[in-house]
């Protein structure tokens, strides 16, 4: 399991248009995906569970994933959500 903690840099934050794409980031991985913040934690391969989590502009999250190819999810997750624009 690898878990890691990341300022959100997505000028909107992880609105709907974002949660859509990190959700299709998290499914192309066997490992669980997950995201936390303030409290909440939830599937990252659930679009209904992201669309609660509400993360603004340099909100931090942590991103919690464990599988055979955790370091390959974390890697793009964490950089999807520190560099998309």
């Amino acid at each position: 399991m690898k878990e890691r903690t990341v300022t959100v840099q997505i000028n909107d934050g992880l609105d709907a248009g974002t949660i859509a794409v990190l959700v299709q980031r998290s499914c192309k991985y066997t490992s669980s995906v997950y995201l936390q913040t303030e409290g909440k934690k939830v599937n990252a391969k659930s679009i209904m569970g992201m669309m609660n989590i509400g993360v603004s502009r340099g909100g931090e999250i942590t991103i919690i994933v464990d599988g055979e190819d955790e370091d390959q999810a974390m890697e793009e997750i964490a950089e999807f959500i520190e560099n998309a624009k």
